[in-house]
């Protein structure tokens, strides 16, 4: 007679321990590449913003104060953006501030997360 080959519970274990442990050297990895992705998405929704506000501009219509004043409006009603809400906050939730610049005729597009993910990672170099 044969005998049957079967797969102990301590085997099983052991697999269940290296999927475990790949699991999470995986996971861990990923969470910089989270961020990474979060900073690239508010980045360009700054300039897309940027680039929305300064078209309204030069239509000629507005002054930059107005435009920097009601900035959600014009962004709302832009064909660039799909949605406009989506495009009022960045990756990490928090709206954009806009501001006119002092030095030229410009406009500014801040992200208060991202200047502090930058401070964050700034402090640990």
């Amino acid at each position: 007679m044969k005998k049957k080959k079967s797969v102990t519970l301590i085997e099983i274990m052991i697999v269940i321990l290296l999927i475990g442990l790949i699991g999470g050297a995986l996971a861990f990895n990923m969470r910089g590449s989270l961020d990474q992705g979060k900073v690239f998405k508010t980045e360009q929704t700054q300039l897309r913003i940027h680039d929305i506000l300064m078209l309204e501009y030069a239509k000629g219509d507005r002054s930059l104060a107005e435009i920097a004043s009601n900035w959600q409006s014009v962004v709302r009603q832009s064909a660039l953006i799909k949605q406009g809400s989506d495009a009022l906050v960045d990756a990490w939730h928090k709206p954009f501030i806009i501001q006119v610049s002092e030095i030229d005729d410009d406009l500014l597009v801040k992200s208060t997360g991202l200047e502090a993910y930058h401070n964050k990672h700034a402090q640990k170099k």
